[in-house]
């Protein structure tokens, strides 16, 4: 047994690890209890086994690539780092990333993860066209929207627990270059926020990171990231088409004193944060797709920022017509409150590919919290005006919440769960969030 947790540190919890070599010895890793795990980005408990943890970064190998189409067949373990490196440089990227490169293709369909582009082109999963899934029952079958379609849905979004991913078959996005042009916006309020981010709808990429220290008529304010691709004409004289991504060059190498992210912290490095993003506003700039897309990558073990106790994200999606209001309630909360994150993020969504997938039509709000206090019972009373505005939480980001937020949140479960028990009867594939929020009591 090992202790291992998720990317937020918390919760921390034992559990058998397993590293196969062979798609035979996943096999033989799926057992009761079991469940994949990639390279351990989830922030929660999603990707550790009620009593094992298959973990699949040992497949990483790429199966076949069509230049013509774009199309690659990879194992899951590959990393989403290592297709943007070897690819990139021939011309082709993902259509979608999350914050992070390190994260594994198995893990990002199983989160069917999205990025700065959801509002206009959906996320990961819309781009996945056959997955080969081994099942709980012992089947290794593969799935697509017109084979197994009924898998194929529950397992885009479905946290791994419709079986274990071994390969899967997508497309890639032709670029000419690594670069984005970037365009940053300054808006002084939330609704300056939101209203910018409306208007900027035709934006291939859009952000808002967010003051959530400012208060009054400065709640809200925030900086707006929109992004294109950059063609090879847009580029410095001189400048390679393809970027190269370093390994972060900082590291945080000791968890810091729960002390040092306090309410006179997080508001100085926010002011000043807010102030050199404002002085870029107005222009456009040309950026590596490294810094546009990870900021964080840059920067070793940054969850240690937080803390040995770890931390907690917390990602909602409220609805289009509620949003100005709930997140303006949430925002007034948390500036009030003076402990959340530095680094609070807003974005447009659109339309979910999966059952569970996270995104609806509307605005995701994700925040950081320090593991202390009474952070938990604060984020029970958030989550009550998630669900009266018909909103739910991110899965991948989840470490704590009830189950009666997610039921409520999540209205295609009830044919999901159906899907999950054909294809693992015997409930083999459990998770500890699984036990948390979908198995029986």
């Amino acid at each position: 047994m090992t202790t291992v947790s998720g990317w937020g540190r918390f919760p921390v919890v034992d559990s058998e690890m397993l590293r196969p070599r062979s798609f035979e010895g996943v096999a033989e890793a799926v057992v009761a209890g079991s469940v994949a795990r990639g390279n351990g980005r989830a922030y929660g408990d999603a990707a550790i086994g009620a009593a094992r943890t298959i973990v699949m970064t040992g497949f990483d190998r790429i199966r076949s690539f069509d230049p013509a189409t774009g199309r690659i067949r990879l194992e899951a373990g590959v990393l989403l780092s290592d297709l943007i490196d070897t690819f990139g440089p021939r011309g082709f990227l993902p259509f979608v990333v999350p914050g992070t490169r390190f994260v594994s293709i198995g893990g990002a369909i199983a989160a069917d993860v999205h990025g700065k582009n959801h509002h206009g082109e959906g996320g990961f999963g819309r781009y996945v066209e056959s997955i080969l899934l081994r099942s709980g029952a012992g089947e290794t079958i593969e799935v697509s929207r017109e084979q197994n379609s009924d898998a194929f849905l529950a397992t885009i979004g479905g946290m791994g627990l419709t079986g274990v991913i071994l390969e899967a078959t997508m497309r890639l996005r032709s670029v000419e270059t690594g670069w984005i042009r970037e365009r940053v916006i300054s808006a002084s309020d939330l609704d300056a926020a939101m209203r910018a981010l409306e208007a900027s709808d035709s934006a291939t990429y859009s952000v808002a990171w967010i003051d959530c220290a400012a208060r009054g008529r400065d709640l809200g304010r925030s900086l707006i990231y929109l992004g294109e691709h950059a063609s090879a004409d847009e580029l410095a004289r001189g400048a390679d088409r393809f970027p190269v991504g370093r390994n972060p060059g900082l590291a945080v190498p000791i968890d810091l004193p729960s002390m040092t992210l306090n309410r006179h912290s997080i508001r100085a490095f926010n002011e000043i944060y807010y102030r050199m993003g404002a002085r870029r506003a107005g222009g456009e700039h040309v950026v590596s797709l490294y810094p546009y897309f990870f900021p964080l990558d840059s920067i070793a073990d940054w969850n240690r920022i937080y803390g040995r106790r770890g931390f907690l994200q917390h990602q909602c999606v409220i609805p289009e017509d509620r949003a100005r209001e709930v997140l303006g309630e949430i925002l007034e909360r948390v500036s009030t409150r003076g402990d959340a994150s530095f680094l609070a993020v807003l974005k447009k969504l659109g339309h979910g590919d999966g059952l569970l997938s996270f995104p609806l039509p509307g605005y995701t709000l994700a925040l950081d919290f320090p593991v202390k206090g009474d952070i938990l019972n604060f984020l029970d009373e958030i989550d009550r005006l998630v669900v009266a505005a018909g909103g739910r939480l991110y899965l991948a980001k989840d470490a704590r919440q009830a189950r009666a937020t997610f039921e409520a949140g999540y209205p295609a479960l009830a044919r999901f769960n159906a899907i999950r028990k054909a294809l693992d009867p015997a409930r083999n594939i459990r998770s500890k969030l699984s036990q948390r929020l979908f198995d029986e009591v």
